[in-house]
């Protein structure tokens, strides 16, 4: 099964897979628009919709949906602020609806209830996890944050990570930033240089490619924490907490 991603609003990915009998997947839709339009040009209905959290840039256009086609089951997080969830799913749950099949993970840090989709080869991350960044802390700490991270990290290395915005290229600046010998890097960023001249997506990347070349997957390697070395006091440098948020801290100020 394909993972697809449709343009919304300004930089969003809604994501869609093709299942039996003409049926569509849809995870995180922003707006109604793009998907209407994806299931008319390709003779498919929506069958369920998968929501990683909250935030109106990923829950915006299901209202539109369920109005075009009422039966749809939402597959959401434990979270009230999404009114019109049919399914609340945690950690460990099980999304079994029509032809696919997902475990749940639980990634707090950019929201408090965000969860991931993993399943089919694809991850759909959210916003926790994007190509060569990640998400912002709103509701969670730094703390919990590295731990979601940490458990994407352990997924199998060809799993494609499908997140829910185009943020690879200003992230790629970054992440050049805090490891400029990272020849992994320098490739992927060149990749995706030529990939957005195109106007090509730059997503799903590989979790391989991500452990290769995102600093926050990379807490752990020698240039990142030299580069952060600065950042935390001297009794904080072999402390994944206090570097994890010196990083994100960094990234949050990082002018390109």
């Amino acid at each position: 099964m394909q993972a697809t991603p449709l343009q919304a609003l300004t930089d969003n990915y809604i994501w869609t897979m093709d299942g039996a009998d003409d049926q569509l997947l849809v995870v995180d839709p922003g707006e109604a628009g793009p998907v209407i339009d994806a299931a008319e040009r390709h003779g498919r209905a929506p069958a369920a919709i998968l929501l990683t959290h909250h935030h109106h840039d990923h829950i915006g256009g299901v209202p539109a949906l369920l109005e075009r086609w009422p039966n749809l089951p939402v597959w959401a997080p434990r979270d009230e602020r999404i009114p019109f969830a049919t399914h609340r799913v945690g950690d460990g749950d099980t999304v079994q609806t029509g032809a696919w099949r997902f475990e749940v993970i639980t990634v707090p840090g950019h929201t408090d209830s965000h969860i991931a989709f993993h399943g089919h080869g694809v991850l759909f991350s959210g916003d926790t996890l994007f190509s060569l960044g990640c998400g912002r802390l709103f509701e969670g700490s730094p703390a919990q944050m590295l731990q979601s991270l940490d458990r994407l990290a352990g997924l199998p290395p060809q799993t494609l990570v499908c997140c829910g915005h185009e943020y690879t290229r200003s992230n790629a600046s970054f992440a050049l930033a805090v490891e400029p010998g990272n020849a992994d890097l320098r490739k992927r960023s060149e990749e995706v240089e030529r990939m957005r001249a195109q106007h090509r997506p730059t997503l799903p990347s590989t979790l391989a490619s991500e452990l290769a070349c995102n600093p926050f997957l990379r807490i752990d390697a020698p240039q990142v924490r030299a580069s952060l070395a600065g950042r935390v006091t001297p009794d904080q440098r072999d402390d994944r907490v206090a570097l994890f948020a010196a990083l994100r801290a960094w990234k949050d100020g990082f002018a390109g």
